[in-house]
């Protein structure tokens, strides 16, 4: 066993989720050496904070370095698969931002691709592996602090924001739902909390509420997902107020059979300043618990994983699993015929 690090590339920098991703592997002493992105607005801000990466204008200047062993990207989402698919055929480890895909039909290009290579597709689910208050509840969830969690409910909303968003944010082919795209978060953590292997969606809803001049888009959604031993709610949206002091209340309720957690990831509404507020209820009473001190693993054990081909960082088959039950939801998923623009028959 080798936890030598080595040298990675990027390759798609379109959502800011990427700076996370890059600094996973930085903090594990990994070495990035070069990165791809068409968009010279955004490359110049990604040279700014990494000037030790050369910036390529062809994919092949990475794809084809023997040196670097991992592709990380945050793309445009419909293009993260295909990238995925062409970086794993070349040989290399790859850790996509989430969604790693936004259609069945990549999932399947996807699940082959990793299948005929071996090898490893990693989905960075920041709300889970980059938030220090979401990997202290797993510490505890694997201690037996509230016993075996059976029910989580996951909040996830999110503002559109003051700045004009790209043409491709509004369009689900490039895009996708906003169960596929910020449910995937949600997702992952049910299966997480719960250590299941398996799950189907029971039920959800995609609507558009509020954005007429974007017919296709949907700007809030929900769904239901149960295991063998453990169901979930997910709700997620486009509605944080501008008042709110960052993008969205992100909370986590995990519900045991000896206690319960409440995680408020990024707020706590006229509470404590700042993020990560962990608030647990067990046997005992209640407490606060500060999750400062908490270390983020991922990187450390994704450097582990592409060196010594294990599945430390997270198991491949959960990844996909995340990711096929937001495609489940969004796939399943009825309209409640909210915000309708003119024209379009009730």
């Amino acid at each position: 066993m080798t936890t030598e690090p080595f040298d990675f590339a990027v390759i798609g920098i379109n959502h800011g989720h990427i700076y996370g991703q890059v600094d996973a592997m930085l903090d594990a002493g990994c070495r990035l050496t070069r990165f791809l992105a068409p968009e010279d607005d955004l490359a110049a801000d990604f040279a700014a904070r990494y000037p030790q990466a050369e910036r390529v204008g062809d994919e092949r200047r990475i794809l084809e370095d023997d040196a670097i062993l991992l592709v990380v990207g945050a793309g445009i989402p419909a293009d993260r698969a295909p990238m995925a698919v062409r970086a794993m055929r070349a040989g290399k480890d790859v850790m996509l931002d989430k969604p790693g895909c936004v259609s069945r039909a990549q999932f399947r290009d996807l699940t082959a691709a990793q299948a005929e290579t071996g090898r490893i597709c990693s989905i960075l689910y920041s709300e889970h592996y980059r938030q220090k208050s979401t990997v202290r509840a797993m510490d505890l969830v694997r201690q037996g602090a509230i016993g075996r969690v059976f029910h989580t409910v996951g909040l996830g909303p999110h503002r559109i924001g003051l700045s004009p968003r790209p043409d491709w944010f509004w369009d689900p082919a490039r895009n996708g739902s906003v169960l596929t795209d910020i449910a995937a978060h949600q997702f992952e953590q049910f299966l997480a909390f719960t250590g299941a292997t398996e799950a189907r969606i029971l039920n959800s809803v995609e609507e558009n509420f509020d954005n007429p001049g974007h017919p296709e888009f949907r700007d809030y959604g929900h769904a239901v997902v149960a295991s063998d031993h453990a169901t979930g709610y997910v709700r997620v949206d486009w509605f944080t107020p501008q008042g709110a002091p960052t993008w969205g209340d992100g909370r986590m309720f995990l519900m045991g059979t000896d206690g319960t957690i409440e995680l408020r990831k990024y707020m706590d509404i006229e509470g404590r300043p700042g993020g990560d507020h962990l608030f647990l209820t067990d046997g005992s009473g209640t407490r606060y618990i500060d999750c400062a001190d908490t270390e983020l693993p991922y990187g450390a054990r994704l450097r582990d994983d592409v060196r010594n081909r294990t599945e430390t960082a997270m198991r491949q088959a959960h990844g996909f699993l995340a990711m096929d039950l937001a495609l489940q939801a969004h796939e399943q998923a009825i309209r409640l015929g909210g915000q309708r623009p003119a024209g379009e028959a009730a």
